[in-house]
């Protein structure tokens, strides 16, 4: 408080000269480095206040913030692009499913622009390089055996003649009956559901009615990670700042026990999975959306590792 005083009374002068602005924004040794990334949004809608005010605008605050303590920062942020939802939406306006990412990427920009949000790099998620760092990792997670493949009982329509994916298919929730259910989660109690467990299942194209077949799948074998990462929050619940909520949910996913999580789908939509066997097979959605911070910094900057894969600086 004395510091912030004696700096006030001494006016404008005290203050340290403005960091000039560098083009790409780098890691610098013997300097504070802050690299801030907000929530990515989903293309397949008008972004609204609450998205901004949700995430981005504290993220833009932050990064004004450290810009003006003369921190060197990064800010950068991105389009979710794929998934189920943006193939149903694009059904819906009748357009390809690139043909509506390139729509609603442009209007993000164009509304975060318009608010000024101060972002060093805008990206989207469907771009040669989220292609290749997620299949890297993918790749590594399989070399060093934590991937698992099962057959899983999935919902198929055989009218439109195609699997039906999470959102494809609605229905009656088997834990509290709210009767619009989706295939991968009920909006009304929040648990998460397996397609094949919903009651009256319908598929959202058509509306027939699926049935259940089996197919060949990918899972992350969560299990095998759970000593490990149970040791790892220990750690960090003793020295980070989690809150109540953030410990609350993660110990109850460990209290019930870590199960195998299913990273493909049977989409055209998506990352390409690159193994025999399951090449007409895309990456689940929400293992391949994270990966989009690491490839959006890629497209801003071929250092991108210096970013992501330097703790001490």
């Amino acid at each position: 408080i004395a510091a912030a005083v004696d700096i006030w009374a001494r006016g404008p002068a005290a203050l340290p000269p403005p960091r000039q602005p560098r083009t790409p924004v780098l890691p610098v040794e013997g300097e504070r480095n802050v690299l801030i990334t907000s929530a990515l949004p989903y293309v397949n809608n008008v972004p609204h206040l609450g998205n901004i005010i949700g995430c981005v605008l504290s993220a833009d605050t932050f990064a004004r913030y450290s810009r003006l303590r003369g921190w060197n920062t990064l800010f950068v942020c991105g389009t979710d692009e794929y998934g189920t939802a943006t193939e149903t939406r694009a059904l819906e306006e009748g357009l390809s499913p690139r043909q509506l990412c390139d729509r609603y990427h442009a209007l993000h920009a164009d509304v975060y622009t318009w608010f000024r949000i101060s972002f060093d790099h805008f990206g989207r998620t469907t771009t040669p390089q989220q292609t290749r760092i997620a299949q890297d990792i993918f790749q590594r997670l399989l070399a060093r055996g934590f991937l698992l493949q099962d057959t899983l009982e999935q919902l198929r329509c055989e009218s439109c003649g195609r699997y039906l994916a999470d959102r494809f298919v609605e229905g009656t929730c088997p834990f509290c009956g709210y009767a619009e259910a989706r295939g991968d989660q009920c909006d009304k109690c929040g648990k998460l559901i397996n397609a094949v467990e919903l009651k009256n299942p319908q598929c959202k194209l058509c509306r027939g009615t699926p049935v259940v077949t089996p197919t060949q799948h990918l899972f992350l074998d969560l299990p095998k990670l759970e000593g490990r990462l149970e040791a790892w929050l220990e750690r960090t619940w003793a020295t980070g700042d989690w809150t109540a909520n953030a410990r609350h949910i993660t110990r109850t996913w460990l209290r019930d026990g870590l199960k195998p999580r299913c990273i493909t789908r049977d989409l055209t939509w998506g990352t390409p999975v690159p193994l025999d066997g399951f090449r007409d097979k895309v990456f689940y959605v929400w293992f391949d959306a994270p990966i989009g911070y690491l490839s959006i910094t890629a497209n801003y900057t071929d250092q991108w590792e210096r970013w992501w894969k330097n703790p001490q600086q």
